[in-house]
C-alpha cells in the first residue's frame, strides 16, 4: 500500500487571542505532527504558535499605512502574501478562518496566480463573521461571494450552517466539523493556582474565559453572580483576553468585588482549567464556545445560556446546565445547584470529559479536515476546476 503523501498547506486566520485563532492554530500544528507542511500567513505570528517547530512557517503580512488611505488596508496586501507563498512554496491547499476578510483575500491570491498553481481554498466560518456580518449589506455580498468560489465550505456547528443559508442564502455545500481542543499539562498544581488566584479549598471557582466582545454578555455574567444566593463560599474568575477597565464599574454597582478575581491575557490556559470547578458562559449568541469544550477536557462542567451551537456541546442534565439567554435568575438558580451540589458537579463533569474526549478531540476532528483536504485534491485537475468557477461567477 503506498502512503499518502505530505500536503503543503496555507492557514490564514486572526492570531489574537479568540476562538477561530486558537482552532486555526491547533489545527496547523497537529496537521504538522502528521507530516505535513503548514505556512501560517497573517499580519502577526498566532500567540498559541510554538516558536520553533518542524513543518512550521510563519509568513508575516507587512501592512503599509498610506496617508492616502483613511484606514489601513489589509485585503490586499493578504492576497499578495497568499500568492506569493502559494507559488513559492505550491500549496495544495489554503485554508482560511473567518470570512473577513480572509476568504475575499483568496479570491484575489488566485487571480494573481492564473495559470501557476491553483491551492484549493477551505473557508471556514466560525460565528460573528456569518451572525454580525452575513447580514450587513456592506460585507453581505461579498462574503456571499467568497463562499460561492470556495472548493469546500465548513462550519463549526450545525447551527451556524443553517445560519449561514438562513442570512446569506447560500445554497452550496456546507461540512459540518466541529471544534476541538488539544489540553496541554498544567504547568502548576491546582492547590498553587488557587493560591495565586486568592482562592481557599473550601471555596467554589467559577471560571469564564472570553475575549470579552459584547456576544459574551459580560453584564449578564456580572449580574448573574450578584443575584447567587448560596450559604457556600465561591469566586469567579475571569481570563479576559481584553482589557476588563469598561466593566469595573459593573462590579462595583453590583456590590461583588470581594467575588470577582480577573486575569487579563493568559497564555497557559491549562493551569487556571484544572483549578476550575464550574463554568459560565452568559453569551448572546455562540456558533460553538471553545471556552466550554476547554473546561469540558477537565472534568469542569459548565452553566450556559442556550443559544447557537451550545446545546451540540453541552447535553443538558447529563454534561452541563442550560437556561435562557437573558434571565439572569435562572441563570443563578443553576449556578447555586452546582455550587451546592458536590456530587451533581462531580457526575455532570465526568459526562463532560467523556464526550469531550469521544466527540471533539484532536484524534476525532484533525483526520476530518485531512480528509476533506485530499477529496479535494482528488476532484480532477485543479487549474482547470478553479479556473471554470472564476469564470462563471463573472459571466
Amino acid at each position: 500500500m503506498i502512503a499518502a503523501r505530505a500536503l503543503n498547506i496555507g492557514i490564514t486566520c486572526y492570531p489574537g487571542i479568540g476562538g477561530s485563532g486558537i482552532l486555526a492554530t491547533t489545527l496547523g500544528v497537529a496537521l504538522a505532527r502528521r507530516g505535513h507542511d503548514v505556512h501560517f500567513i497573517s499580519y502577526e505570528k498566532p500567540f498559541r504558535l510554538p516558536g520553533h517547530a518542524p513543518r512550521i512557517h510563519f509568513h508575516p503580512v507587512a501592512i503599509s499605512g498610506y496617508g492616502l488611505f483613511r484606514y489601513p488596508d489589509y485585503t490586499l496586501p493578504l492576497s499578495v502574501k497568499m500568492a506569493e507563498v502559494s507559488r513559492r512554496h505550491r500549496l495544495d491547499i489554503l485554508h482560511v478562518h473567518y470570512a473577513v476578510p480572509h476568504a475575499t483575500a483568496t479570491i484575489l491570491a488566485r487571480c494573481m496566480l492564473r495559470s501557476e498553481h491553483w491551492p484549493r481554498v477551505v473557508t471556514t466560518l466560525h460565528g460573528t463573521d456569518i451572525t454580525l456580518l452575513g447580514s450587513d449589506p456592506g460585507y453581505g455580498p461579498a462574503i456571499l461571494h467568497a463562499l460561492n468560489q470556495s472548493d469546500a465550505v465548513t462550519t463549526v456547528s450545525h447551527d451556524l450552517r443553517n445560519e449561514t443559508r438562513r442570512l446569506l442564502g447560500f445554497d452550496g455545500p456546507i461540512r459540518v466539523i466541529h471544534n476541538f481542543f488539544r489540553p496541554a499539562v498544567p504547568l502548576r498544581s491546582r492547590n498553587e493556582v488557587r493560591r495565586e488566584l486568592g482562592v481557599s479549598d473550601d471555596e467554589v471557582m467559577i471560571l469564564h474565559s472570553s475575549n470579552l466582545r459584547p456576544c459574551k454578555r459580560i453584564d449578564l455574567l456580572l449580574e448573574t453572580i450578584a443575584r447567587v444566593c448560596t450559604r457556600k463560599a465561591f469566586k469567579l474568575v475571569i481570563l479576559a483576553g481584553a482589557g476588563f477597565a469598561p466593566f469595573v464599574g459593573d462590579v462595583r454597582r453590583l456590590g461583588i468585588e470581594d467575588r470577582i478575581v480577573v486575569r487579563e491575557n493568559v497564555l497557559d490556559i491549562e493551569d487556571y482549567l484544572q483549578a476550575a470547578d464550574i463554568g459560565l458562559i452568559t453569551s448572546e449568541s455562540e456558533s460553538f464556545c471553545l471556552s466550554i469544550l476547554e473546561a469540558m477536557f477537565f472534568g469542569c462542567p459548565s452553566v450556559a445560556t442556550r443559544v447557537g451551537g451550545i446545546p451540540e456541546v453541552i447535553e443538558h442534565e447529563v454534561s452541563g446546565l442550560l437556561a435562557p439567554f437573558g434571565n439572569a435568575d435562572l441563570l443563578a438558580r443553576a449556578v447555586e445547584r452546582m455550587i451546592d451540589d458536590a456530587d451533581l458537579r462531580a457526575r455532570l463533569g465526568r459526562a463532560a470529559k467523556r464526550k469531550a474526549e469521544t466527540a471533539f478531540s484532536q484524534r476525532v476532528i484533525v483526520p476530518r479536515y485531512e480528509a476533506l483536504y485530499r477529496s479535494l485534491l482528488c476532484r480532477g485537475d485543479r487549474n482547470t476546476v478553479a479556473a471554470d468557477r472564476l469564470v462563471s461567477s463573472t459571466v
